[in-house]
């Protein structure tokens, strides 16, 4: 598939949830009411900063692909954004990030304190308006997420720094930080659905295989946009310590003298440690082997779906898996 073919492919996908994403938006905004100002003020300005509204979407097109046709999933696509967007404050908290979509973080503008407890908020009023709908089986799976997002956390948090990571372990971390809320979005959509065990499995794996191919896109992105396109700074990983899949298959195949330079580098950020990072990655095309593998996770997920017969609902959701990888353009 070509680039414009992906380009034209996301749209169509866009383009026929746009009405239900429409009114996800405005469940979104009631979520953030609050007696408390700050809170719906925040709320505005996450919500202004725009965002892909992917998780929503993976929910909604899950939904639709089991044949669904209540309007259940709009409040509950609301929710996992919801829980999304109050680990995004949690994590550019601890991060110590300052840009966020192109645009300060809230934190460098509210305070840290003031931040966390808005994020802990949306976290309980997710869980809250969840709760409404009597479903154990939906509570279970966000109640799995949001433990295992920030077991996630916390795992990349104790390899801060630790180039001896392994590709395992960093697929575990970002399968629970991104892949998780993904994959619990998909299955919801399958238990609304009411479809078999086989189908609902089905769907969990696929959110959980497109989520981490999704977030280990956008961690080899991070050597590849520009600010502008990516809404954060080249090179942030590193400088975060954070050990992504480039860095490792780079310490993989790096020499012996290399590979103390870029422990250096790693411990003592600089622009100049950065380029030669990067002048390193082209040497052993390690940008490539990382987008490789994704794309192959991707495969993984969409033959996930070979449960389900061709449609035009399957389409669109092996699209949405798709969009991972045309990212990298």
């Amino acid at each position: 598939m070509t680039t414009d073919s992906k380009r034209m492919a996301i749209k169509k996908v866009f383009d026929a949830y746009e009405r239900e994403l429409s009114l996800v938006e405005v469940k979104l905004e009631g979520l953030f009411q609050s007696e408390a100002p700050l809170i719906p003020l925040i709320g505005k300005y996450l919500l202004d900063g725009g965002g892909k509204r992917l998780r929503p979407l993976f929910l909604l097109s899950s939904a639709r692909l089991t044949g669904y046709n209540g309007d259940e999933h709009i409040m509950l696509a609301s929710i996992i954004e919801l829980i999304h967007m109050s680990s995004l404050l949690h994590d550019d908290v601890v991060d110590g990030a300052q840009i966020r979509r192109g645009r300060p973080a809230a934190h460098s503008i509210w305070g840290n304190q003031i931040v966390i407890l808005v994020g802990d908020f949306l976290y309980s009023n997710a869980l809250k308006k969840a709760v409404s709908f009597k479903s154990q089986r939906i509570m279970e799976a966000l109640s799995e997420a949001t433990t295992g997002m920030t077991e996630g956390e916390i795992l990349q948090l104790q390899k801060t720094a630790d180039i001896s990571i392994t590709e395992d372990e960093y697929i575990k971390i970002i399968s629970a930080k991104t892949g998780y809320l993904i994959s619990a979005a998909c299955m919801i959509g399958a238990i609304l659905g009411k479809v078999s065990s086989e189908k609902e499995d089905a769907l969990a794996m696929f959110g959980l295989k497109a989520g981490t191919a999704f977030q280990m896109t956008d961690d080899i992105l991070d050597y590849m946009a520009e600010e502008s396109e990516l809404g954060k700074r080249l090179g942030k990983d590193i400088e975060e310590g954070k050990i992504t899949l480039p860095l490792i298959y780079l310490f993989r195949n790096a020499s012996d003298s290399e590979k103390i330079e870029i422990k250096q580098i790693i411990g003592h950020f600089s622009n100049e440690g950065l380029k030669r990072v990067l002048s390193l990655f082209k040497q052993y095309k390690v940008l490539e082997k990382s987008l490789n593998r994704a794309r192959r996770i991707v495969e993984e997920a969409k033959s996930q779906l070979s449960v389900f017969p061709d449609s035009a609902e399957k389409d669109l959701l092996l699209s949405i898996a798709e969009y991972a990888i045309y990212r990298e353009k």
